[in-house]
């Protein structure tokens, strides 16, 4: 069953999606998209779809100026925004009576970075992360899959998508990392350096050849399994 949400996140109104498993009270995944995409994407989607075989609820949604979200995508997008997108989202989820108390996280790229800047505050079981950057100045050009993409993020202020985590990785755990190191978007260096760092347990899986949209269906089959046998894991003991 598929349930839409609209919750308030500063003066935006945002949507969401919550797929709930045949099951009661189930524990939650929240995913946050990449800086450019919509938690309408195939990813998320299909994740959402395996979290419910598995009786897991997943909540994904649109941040702000985004699908169908309120906010001009130019001028509302900012690394803190989306921050706070991700914390009101968890505060609706935890009130839901449908569902448990217990959550989990999911980010891809910034949304991955927005997932690990937050962790640390949300009391999550786990969290599991696609091609996340650690700094701004740590992603390199052109920025984007999609060349066609290139004037949309050119509207951005570059300032307000400053973020560094790097200093409060240790504050993260139960985390599971996937990375190709063949991204040219977000360097390898980026997930070594938070497996690094990040507290036990944590797994990192090296996506060889693998490029930053995941492109490769084997890799793409290894991430939705071993992801959600990460979220069962640690619902179970949480």
């Amino acid at each position: 069953m598929q349930k839409e949400i609209y919750f308030d996140s500063d003066t935006f109104r945002l949507h969401g999606t919550l797929h709930l498993p045949d099951a009661e009270k189930p524990p939650v995944v929240i995913g946050s998209h990449g800086l450019l995409s919509t938690g309408d994407s195939p990813k998320q989607i299909a994740l959402a779809e395996k979290c419910n075989r598995n009786r897991i609820a997943y909540f994904r949604y649109d941040h702000r100026g985004c699908g169908k979200s309120t906010g001009d995508f130019a001028t509302a997008t900012s690394f803190d925004g989306r921050c706070r997108d991700l914390l009101n989202a968890a505060g609706v989820i935890r009130n839901l009576p449908e569902t448990g108390n217990q959550l989990a996280l999911f980010g891809s790229s910034f949304g991955g970075a927005v997932s690990l800047a937050m962790a640390p505050s949300l009391d999550i079981s786990s969290i599991v992360t696609v091609a996340a950057p650690l700094c701004r100045d740590w992603i390199q050009e052109p920025y984007v899959n999609d060349p066609a993409n290139t004037p949309l993020l050119e509207t951005l202020n570059k300032e307000k998508l400053f973020f560094d985590i790097r200093n409060h990785l240790s504050e993260i755990r139960r985390l599971l990392i996937f990375h190709g190191d063949k991204d040219s978007i977000v360097p390898f260096e980026n997930a070594l350096e938070l497996e690094k760092n990040a507290t036990a347990p944590k797994v990192l899986i090296r996506q060889k050849t693998g490029d930053h949209p995941m492109s490769n269906e084997i890799h793409q089959k290894e991430f939705m399994q071993l992801a959600v046998d990460w979220f069962v894991k640690f619902f179970a003991c949480h």
